[in-house]
C-alpha cells in the first residue's frame, strides 16, 4: 500500500484560511458594520476574532492529534464512542454551516452582479439568479474532479491582499494619513450592544482557520503547522479587517452609500480610487467570493462524505464517483441545500422577492449560517474538555492553554454571540435542525463502515506461492495501481475458486497493466449475532480455498481475503471501491438475487456475472447476442480481444415468434473490426432467450451477453432477456457471461425511461412493415 503524501506547506495552509476568511464578509459586512457603529466596527471585529480564536486553539489541539481532513465532526466522532446523535447533531449541523456560509457568499455576490455588473436589460431577472447558476457551476466542477491546487490558491489569495492594499492605500492617499488617522479616531461609538450584534454577523468572516484543520490530511507537519497557520491566518485577517474600516470611515461618501449595505464597499471605491478602482474592488469581490464558496464546498461534501462513512447520513454520501473520484452524492446534496436556501432567503422572501412575503434577506441568512457554526464551535470547545479528562495519556503537539477556563469562555461567548444573530435566521435554522434531527431519529443511522465490514483473513498470497512475485493489498513496493488491472473475484463457495480464478485470468487477458485477481470470500452474518461465532467458518472457507488454488496451476497474480459482514453486496461493493477493482466477477447466486442486483446497479466498474462456471474449459468458441444498449456496447471490445486472440466468434441475431423485435447484426459485427472470421447466425425461435441458449449449444463454448434497460420497472435483475436466458441455459449445461457496466446518474435515468421507450417502438413497429436487412460480414452460417 503507498502511503498518502503530504503536500501542503505552512504557506499554502496559510493561503487556505486567509483566503477563505477574505470573502463575503470583508466585502458585505464592512459597509453594514461601518453604516451601524462607524469606527468601533473595529472593536467588533476584534471581538469576533478572539470569539474564534478561542474555538480555533481547540481546533488547533484537536489537528494536532488527529491529522486527518474532517475538522469539528472528525473530532467529536473520535473523542466521543457511543453518542451517535450528538455526533450526528455535529456533522449535520456543520453541514447546513458549510452550505448555509456558501449561499451567504455567493447570495452577496448576486447583490454585487445586480448592483455593478449586469445591464440594464437583466435587471428583471429575479435576485438571487447569478448566485443558483453559480452554485450549480462549482457543483458541476466540483463533482467532475476540478479543485484548486495549494499555489494556486496561494496565487490566488496573493491578488485578493493585493486588491484590498490598493482600497486601502487609495482611501488613505485621498484623505491623507492624519486626517485619516483622526476621522478614524473621532469615529468610535459608545455602543455594546451595536459591537456585539455587529460582531455576530462578523464571526461568518473568521470561520476559515477551520477550512486549514479541515485540510490537515493533506498538511506536512500538521502538529505544527496546523497551529501556526491557523494563529496567523487569524490576526492577519484582523489587522486587514481594521485598516479597511479605516478606509471605510475615511471614504467621501453619504450614510446612504453606507447604507447599501454588501454592495456599499464597490461605491465606496469609486468615491476615492475612480471608476477604474470601483471596477478593480467588484472583480477582486466576485472572485473573492467564488474562491470562499469553492473551499466551503469542499468542506460540505467532506463532511457529509465521512457521515455517510460513519453511518450518520446515507452510505450513497461516502460513495466515491469511479470517473472522477469524488463524493458525487455529497457534493449534489451540498448543492442542492445552497440552492434551495439561496432560493428560500433571497429569490422568495428577501425584500426583492418573488412573494408579498419579505422576511428573509441576506442579514436572516448570515444569520442562519452563523447559527449552525456557533452551536457546533461551542461543543468541540466542550469536547476538548472531555478529552482532556477521559484520555489524559494522548499525545498532543499543541496544547490549548488554560484548559478547562478558557474553554468554557468559547462556549459562553458563541453563546452569546448566538443571542445576537438576526432571530429570523436563527429561528430559521433551529427549525431546521430540530427537522433534520427527528428525521435521524425516525432512520435510526446505520452501521459504521468498519463495523459493518470485518477482515477475517487479510489480502495475502497463500502459503504455497511466497516465492511467486505477487503483489498484495499492504505490499509498498508493488506496481502501482496505474500499472495494474484488478479483478475482484467474489467466491461464495470455496470449491469453485478455481474456475473464478481461471475465468478472470482470461478476462484480464489483453487489458492495459498487469492482471491481478482479488479472491474475496464474505460470510454472512445474521442479524444480532456476533462476529465471533462466524470467524471460524470464514477462517475454513479461506483455508479451503488456499489449498485448491496453491494445488492448481494458476498462472496470475492473485490474492486471498476472508471477510464477515451482515450486508454481503455492501462488502463486495466496499471491497471494490476502497481496492480500486477495475472489474468484479461474481456468480449469479441461485437464492439471494437481491446481491446481484445490488452490485449491479451499484457498482464502481463493469460486473461479470456468471452461470455453470465449472463448464467452462476456456475461451476458445464465443457466441455472441446481438443486442444494443451500454451494457451490450461495453462488453464489446472484450469480444474484440478474445477474437483477434485467435477465439472463435459467433454474433446470434433472434426473431422471436412470441412478440418482440429483433436485434439488428450489423451494429454489433462492424463493431468487431479486429476479428478476422465473424460468424453470424439468423435464428428463429420462440424466444430471443431460447434462441441464444440453442446457438450456444450448438456451437459449443460460452454464451455472452449484456445485461438489457428493461429490469428497473419489473425487478428484472439483468433484463427480461438475459434472465430468461440463466433459466434456460442451467438447464442446458450452457456457460453463461453476463456483463453490466457500470452507470452514471443520467445513465440510471435512462435505464427508468427506455422500458418505455422500448414498449412505443414495438407498439408502433406492429402497424408498419418490417424488413430485416442483414449485411453479411466475412463469414455467414
Amino acid at each position: 500500500m503507498v502511503e498518502h503524501t503530504r503536500t501542503l506547506d505552512f504557506k499554502i495552509a496559510f493561503a487556505i484560511g486567509l483566503g477563505t476568511m477574505i470573502a463575503a464578509g470583508i466585502f458585505s459586512l464592512s459597509g453594514t458594520a461601518v453604516y451601524r457603529i462607524g469606527s468601533s466596527a473595529v472593536i467588533a471585529f476584534v471581538l469576533a476574532a478572539v470569539v474564534a480564536g478561542i474555538t480555533a486553539a481547540a481546533y488547533s489541539e484537536f489537528a494536532s492529534v488527529y491529522s486527518e481532513n474532517g475538522g469539528g465532526y472528525l473530532f467529536c466522532s473520535r473523542t466521543f464512542e457511543g453518542f451517535d446523535r450528538l455526533k450526528y447533531g455535529i456533522g449535520m449541523s456543520l453541514f447546513l454551516g458549510y452550505t448555509g456560509t456558501t449561499a451567504f457568499y455567493l447570495a452577496t455576490m448576486d447583490e454585487w452582479f445586480f448592483r455593478f455588473i449586469l445591464p440594464e436589460s437583466l435587471q428583471a431577472l429575479p435576485h438571487g439568479t447569478v448566485g443558483i447558476l453559480a452554485a450549480f457551476t462549482l457543483g458541476v466542477l466540483n463533482a467532475r474532479g476540478t479543485e484548486e491546487s495549494g499555489m494556486f490558491q496561494l496565487l490566488v489569495t496573493s491578488a485578493k491582499v493585493g486588491v484590498l492594499f490598493v482600497f486601502i492605500g487609495g482611501a488613505v492617499a485621498f484623505a491623507g494619513p492624519a486626517n485619516a488617522t483622526e476621522t478614524f479616531v473621532t469615529g468610535f461609538q459608545a455602543e455594546p450592544v451595536g459591537i456585539v450584534s455587529v460582531a455576530a454577523l462578523a464571526f461568518i468572516t473568521f470561520f476559515g482557520f477551520s477550512a486549514i484543520a479541515a485540510s490537515a490530511g493533506e498538511i506536512i507537519e500538521p502538529r505544527k503547522t496546523v497551529p501556526r497557520a491557523i494563529a496567523a491566518s487569524i490576526v492577519t485577517v484582523t489587522v486587514l479587517y481594521a485598516f479597511v474600516i479605516v478606509a471605510m470611515v475615511n471614504a467621501p461618501v453619504s450614510r446612504e452609500i453606507l447604507a447599501q449595505g454588501e454592495t456599499a464597499m464597490g461605491s465606496v471605491a469609486a468615491s476615492f480610487l475612480g471608476p477604474w478602482g470601483q471596477t478593480l474592488i467588484v472583480a477582486g469581490a466576485v472572485f473573492s467570493m467564488v474562491s470562499a464558496s469553492n473551499a466551503s464546498i469542499l468542506a460540505a461534501s467532506g463532511i457529509g462524505s465521512l457521515m455517510g462513512r460513519q453511518g450518520h447520513a446515507p452510505r450513497r454520501f461516502a460513495r466515491i464517483h469511479p470517473q472522477y473520484r469524488t463524493p458525487f452524492w455529497s457534493i449534489t446534496t451540498a448543492i442542492a441545500t445552497i440552492i434551495a436556501l439561496v432560493f428560500v432567503f433571497i429569490t422568495l422572501f428577501s425584500e426583492h422577492g418573488l412573494s408579498s412575503v419579505h422576511v428573509l434577506g441576506l442579514n436572516p441568512l448570515t444569520g442562519f449560517a452563523t447559527f449552525n457554526l456557533l452551536v457546533p464551535l461551542a461543543v468541540v470547545n466542550a469536547t476538548l474538555i472531555y478529552s482532556r479528562r477521559n484520555f489524559p495519556d494522548i499525545e498532543r503537539g499543541f496544547r490549548m492553554p488554560l484548559v478547562p477556563a478558557l474553554p468554557v469562555v468559547g462556549i459562553l461567548a458563541n453563546l452569546a454571540l448566538i443571542s445576537n444573530l438576526p432571530p429570523v435566521g436563527v429561528g430559521v435554522g433551529g427549525l431546521m435542525v430540530v427537522a433534520l434531527f427527528v428525521a435521524y431519529l425516525v432512520w435510526g443511522g446505520a452501521p459504521h463502515v468498519d463495523e459493518l465490514v470485518e477482515e477475517v483473513v487479510s489480502p495475502h498470497v497463500p502459503t504455497g506461492l511466497r516465492g511467486r512475485t505477487t503483489t498484495t493489498a499492504d505490499d509498498e513496493t508493488g506496481a502501482d495501481d496505474e500499472e495494474q488491472f484488478r479483478i475482484l473475484v467474489s467466491v461464495a463457495r470455496p470449491s469453485r475458486a478455481v474456475p473464478y480464478v481461471r475465468l478472470a485470468e482470461r478476462l484480464a487477458d489483453g487489458e492495459d497493466g498487469e492482471p491481478v485477481v482479488q479472491i474475496l470470500n464474505v460470510t454472512h452474518i445474521p442479524e444480532q449475532t456476533p462476529n465471533e461465532m462466524v470467524y471460524e467458518t470464514a477462517q475454513e472457507r479461506t483455508d479451503r480455498m488456499e489449498e485448491l488454488l496453491t494445488a492448481a496451476d494458476i498462472d496470475v497474480e492473485y490474492t486471498v481475503e476472508g471477510h464477515v459482514c451482515q450486508d454481503v453486496a455492501f462488502d463486495i461493493l466496499q471491497t471494490a471501491r476502497d481496492d480500486g477493482a477495475d472489474r468484479i466477477l461474481m456468480g449469479y447466486p441461485e437464492e439471494h438475487q437481491d446481491i446481484a442486483e445490488t452490485v449491479e446497479y451499484e457498482a464502481p466498474c463493469g460486473v461479470f456475472f456468471t452461470s455453470n462456471v465449472d463448464a467452462i474449459d476456456d475461451l476458445s468458441t464465443i457466441t455472441l447476442g446481438a443486442g444494443g444498449g451500454p451494457h451490450h456496447t461495453a462488453l464489446l471490445p472484450l469480444v474484440n480481444r478474445l477474437g483477434a486472440g485467435g477465439a472463435e466468434i459467433h454474433v446470434v441475431g433472434v426473431d422471436p415468434e412470441r412478440g418482440g423485435s429483433p436485434e439488428s447484426v450489423e451494429g454489433t459485427v462492424d463493431a468487431l473490426s479486429d476479428v478476422e472470421s465473424v460468424q453470424v447466425h439468423d435464428v428463429t425461435a420462440p424466444t430471443v432467450a431460447e434462441g441464444l441458449v440453442s446457438a450456444a449449444e450448438r456451437n459449443g463454448g460460452l454464451l455472452l451477453i449484456g445485461a438489457t434497460r428493461d429490469r428497473r420497472l419489473r425487478r428484472w435483475v439483468f433484463g427480461s432477456t438475459p434472465d430468461r436466458v440463466i433459466v434456460r441455459a442451467r438447464e442446458a449445461d450452457v456457460p453463461v457471461l453476463v456483463y453490466a457496466n457500470t452507470s452514471d446518474v443520467s445513465g440510471q435515468v435512462e435505464d427508468y425511461l427506455y422500458p418505455i421507450y422500448r414498449y412505443l417502438r414495438r407498439h408502433l413497429a406492429r402497424h408498419r412493415p418490417f424488413n430485416r436487412v442483414v449485411r453479411t460480414p466475412r463469414e455467414t452460417t
